[in-house]
């Protein structure tokens, strides 16, 4: 059976490997372009990092993507097998088959799709369907969207459907929408003579869901849910030369579902951002204040892949191992005030602090919290399903979630050496943010260098090391990474937690490239702990095995 299972992902890898993109009638005529993603993990059984029992020898991913593009006419059509998924994946996930397809006409300004797509109003405050293989989201809309070009400056999308989840598309529960936004700068001569750039959008969502018997804890009585659920938003983004401010409002309906406890409070998300960019400089400054704003096409639904809408984290994305231990992510439901600041600045060459070859400077700082929630006015002790909910007040602040302070500098010390030193003092609410744990606060040290050995040859070192008195304490991390340009990398690495488990998580890997083709080979263990992308995160348990990870694209 494992032979049969590694046969189907080597399978769509070896079509993949034999087909060619190809145009057919000159540039007005017919392209194909695809690609094929297969991810395979040969498990072991490991106590020590408490992997438990696998139920397959082999677990896999894989996805099989072909388009069609023409002038006036695209196609496409997605093959997706995760008949035995990668660990970490919900079991709804697992299945296979062709959750995507569509067909798109377009002519004179107007763009009509029938299918499956993806789409996102604003900064996806109340709409934002996407996909993240990582994450195992996909919660595409499946039904029809008609988008308008044709007026300058204007731009119109309406649509509706139905909403994907794993292999479900819930046919009692439709989504509609509409968004218009105008870039009054493409109207306006006179504000492209004076270098200002000004838009302004508005969007709509309607959410159909059918009744469901939903009962008050410790009464016979069934709550009245709304069958559907408006929300709407409204921004704006300036621009003038270097300096920009965009700002963004949204609302949303009465929702119960069991993000909210079942309350009938309404939802609003408010955000203003503000940036200067020169020569050199930048500086960006945020905050964003949610409520209430957590948005599922099913009310009863739990996961990721369940949501219409998309809060985003402001939390710097790190990239580093132990930095990105303790990701935050965005508590939508009960609402956050959240606020970041990012400064850069590039010492020139040849002064003081900018030495032979200049020094980059990099400063972020996020602080988020909770909302000052007092307690609902309700008849039974406990109990606020069917209530309003907890009652805030706007400027007012709860709990600590998170907060992230983080230096960063970046020095080339002569042609062939370039090193990236970082460090970061963090505050990780755990109870929060995972249910329990507490507090955890750390202090993290990282020196990233770099050695240009010869025209193919580069060495890459990375030290880490996170201090912390709570949680599994203290944190190491190495890694050594040779990459032979341009077809192959290979590295090693080993995270130690010699804190209180003293476990090892070693890996070693070789990575190749040829042409449209990428092939990963690595051994070893990786620790449990949430994958993060914008904000949503996913659990993933702990590991050890070899695993294979194949791309091609063309």
């Amino acid at each position: 059976m494992a032979k049969v299972r590694l046969c189907i992902a080597c399978a769509l890898s070896l079509l993949a490997v034999q087909s060619r993109a190809f145009t057919v009638g000159g540039d007005n005529g017919v392209a194909f372009h695809g690609s094929v993603q297969t991810d395979i993990l040969f498990p072991e059984e490991d106590d020590a990092i408490s992997t438990g029992k696998y139920d397959h020898d082999v677990l896999f991913n894989a996805y099989a993507d072909l388009n069609m593009i023409s002038r006036y006419v695209d196609a496409g059509v997605r093959v997706e097998f995760m008949k035995w998924p990668l660990p970490g994946y919900e079991n709804d996930f697992k299945g296979w088959g062709v959750p995507h397809i569509y067909a798109k006409g377009r002519y004179k300004g107007f763009e009509l799709t029938a299918g499956d797509f993806y789409e996102q109003f604003g900064k996806g405050f109340i709409l934002r369907t996407y996909e993240e293989r990582s994450l195992g989201i996909d919660n595409s809309i499946r039904g029809g969207r008609l988008k308008v070009t044709a007026i300058p400056g204007v731009r119109i999308t309406a649509l509706g459907g139905v909403q994907r989840r794993y292999w479900d598309w819930k046919k009692h529960s439709q989504i509609y929408g509409a968004d218009a936004e105008i870039s009054i700068d493409e109207i306006s001569e006179s504000l492209r003579k004076h270098d200002v750039g000004l838009s302004v959008g508005a969007s709509y969502v309607l959410k159909h869901e059918d009744d469901q018997e939903i009962m008050i804890p410790g009464t016979d009585y069934r709550l009245n849910l709304p069958t559907n659920v408006s929300a709407f938003d409204i921004r704006s983004d300036f621009r003038k030369g270097d300096f920009g401010i965009s700002g963004e409002f949204a609302w949303k309906g009465q929702d119960p579902s069991f993000d909210n406890d079942y309350t009938y409070g309404k939802g609003t998300a408010v955000m203003l951002s503000t940036n200067y960019s020169t020569k050199g400089m930048s500086v960006l400054l945020q905050a964003k204040r949610s409520e209430n704003m957590a948005f599922r096409s099913q009310r009863m639904m739990s996961g990721t892949s369940a949501f219409i809408n998309n809060m985003p984290a402001f939390a710097y994305l790190h990239t580093y191992a132990l930095p990105a231990l303790y990701p935050y992510a965005t508590q939508a439901a009960p609402g956050e005030w959240a606020f970041e600041g990012s400064f850069a600045y590039t010492f020139k060459r040849k002064t003081a602090l900018g030495g032979k070859y200049g020094t980059k400077v990099k400063l972020n700082a996020s602080y988020i919290r909770g909302l000052d929630h007092k307690a609902a006015d309700t008849t039974i002790p406990g109990v606020i399903s069917g209530t309003d909910g907890t009652s805030t007040s706007f400027f007012g602040m709860g709990e600590a979630y998170y907060h992230d302070i983080n230096l960063q500098v970046d020095k080339r010390l002569s042609k062939s050496v370039s090193i990236t030193a970082m460090y970061m003092n963090q505050m990780y609410n755990k109870t929060v943010i995972e249910g329990k744990g507490g507090r955890v606060k750390t202090n993290i040290l990282v020196l990233d260098t770099k050695w240009k050995m010869t025209d193919k040859l580069t060495l890459r070192n990375e030290l880490q090391y996170l201090f912390t008195h709570q949680d599994e304490k203290d944190w190491a991390y190495g890694l050594l990474e040779l990459s032979v340009a341009p077809y192959l990398m290979f590295t090693v690495s080993d995270m130690w937690n010699c804190g209180s488990t003293k476990t090892h998580y070693y890996m070693f890997g070789v990575a190749g490239n040829y042409r449209s083709n990428r092939l990963a080979l690595s051994y070893g263990r990786t620790r449990a702990g949430f994958n993060c992308s914008g904000g949503v995160c996913r659990y993933v348990p702990a590991t050890r095995g070899f695993q294979v990870a194949y791309t091609y694209t063309f």
